[in-house]
């Protein structure tokens, strides 16, 4: 397995809906971040994107010289940025990092926050300019020099002059749960993200976009996005879920579903009924809670229990063809070093060996609800689908 941590570029803190207990995420704290990602085994971590963060590039460019081993999972935004000034910032940025970078493929799914931006196009619209963008995006990161002409794109002699380090370019991650995602995702993406569902679930959606791909004469990786709340007991773990949204009114849940109703996203809206705006019963299925979804928009769900159990529902999903999983926990710095001490030696986790760690000895890149942002004018986006 693949396992990614988080780096929050938005505020970060120990409840949901808050400001009790909240930290700014200043350099200094994102620094920490990634030094404890990179120590602790992490594969790499996912940077959000949207308004209400700070830019996931700037801030990658900042850390990845402080660090050795990490990936950096950075978002590149179709209508927002040009294809192929984004292959020279991908190139430059892999080159420099020595190959450390992942390409997170962002559509959006708000359509107000996109209008702030200056992007108009409905929803699928705006993926099949996400196939026009990748089609020129990918093709002059393989050295070619490309022609193109589209509904939306257009170039000529578009070229890139000075490659990546790895080759033809860094692994494209994307996720979406409408069918015009899907067929971005089996053209184009070698890692096709799902946010946490029922298994049943998940696994529907794996085997539409891995017979999609099989249309294409492609073959995928899939990943999974996801909270987690894992404690040395199940009474222990709980407790943490229901005290992470201490602090959530039924106002500020009111206030952030009527924000996300607003959303075109189809995987916003499957979050989104999980729990229909209500706190009771938010284990959805075993161990898979949605308390996290009822001001957060995104990834809604967290994984909660002893390291045992938490690790054994991590593995049902690997069973899937699951191999990249994206974990965070709040606060993002404690419950990195958490994770890593009690589901890291329950789990295969890929490059630990070598890792040198206070946890171990021997071998082994989505945005809360701040309080200031609870009322239906502003947009509460998630990072990444």
């Amino acid at each position: 397995m693949k396992i990614f941590w988080f780096i929050p570029t938005f505020g970060d803190g120990r409840y949901l809906g808050s400001a009790k207990g909240s930290r700014a995420t200043n350099h200094p704290y994102l620094r920490q971040m990634a030094e404890a990602v990179d120590e602790l085994g992490y594969y790499g971590a996912l940077l959000p994107t949207g308004r209400s963060c700070d830019d996931a590039w700037i801030v990658a460019a900042s850390l990845f010289p402080l660090t050795r081993r990490m990936r950096f999972l950075v978002a590149v935004r179709p209508g927002l940025m040009s294809p192929t000034l984004t292959a020279r910032m991908v190139a430059t940025f892999d080159r420099l990092s020595e190959g450390r970078l992942l390409v997170n493929v962002v559509t959006g799914g708000d359509p107000v926050e996109l209008a702030g931006d200056g992007l108009h196009l409905k929803h699928d619209e705006r993926y099949n300019l996400t196939d026009e963008f990748l089609t020129i995006f990918r093709k002059v990161l393989a050295r070619e020099e490309v022609d193109f002409k589209g509904q939306y794109l257009e170039v000529h002699g578009a070229k890139v002059s000075f490659p990546g380090t790895q080759k033809p370019y860094p692994d494209l991650y994307f996720g979406g749960s409408s069918p015009a995602a899907y067929r971005v995702a089996a053209k184009h993406i070698n890692v096709y993200l799902t946010w946490g569902e029922p298994l049943s679930d998940v696994a529907a959606k794996i085997d539409e976009v891995r017979r999609l791909a099989a249309e294409q004469g492609r073959t995928l990786q899939f990943g999974l996005r996801l909270h987690v709340i894992v404690r040395e007991t199940t009474k222990e773990a709980w407790a943490a879920a229901d005290d992470l949204i201490r602090y959530v009114t039924d106002e500020s849940i009111a206030a952030a579903q009527k924000t996300f109703a607003r959303f075109d996203s189809a995987g916003q809206r499957r979050m989104s009924e999980l729990h229909s705006g209500k706190r009771e019963s938010l284990e959805i299925s075993p161990n898979l809670w949605a308390g996290v979804g009822l001001v957060r928009g995104g990834a809604g769900t967290a994984l909660v229990g002893d390291p045992e159990t938490v690790a054994e529902r991590i593995k049902e999903y690997a069973s899937l063809g699951i191999k990249n999983f994206i974990l965070s926990g709040y606060p993002h710095l404690e419950e990195a070093h958490r994770v890593a001490e009690l589901l890291f030696p329950l789990l295969p986790v890929e490059g630990l060996t070598g890792v040198s760690s206070p946890l171990f000895s021997g071998p082994f890149g989505e945005v809360d609800v701040r309080p200031d942002q609870i009322n239906p004018g502003e947009p509460h986006r998630a990072n990444a689908h």
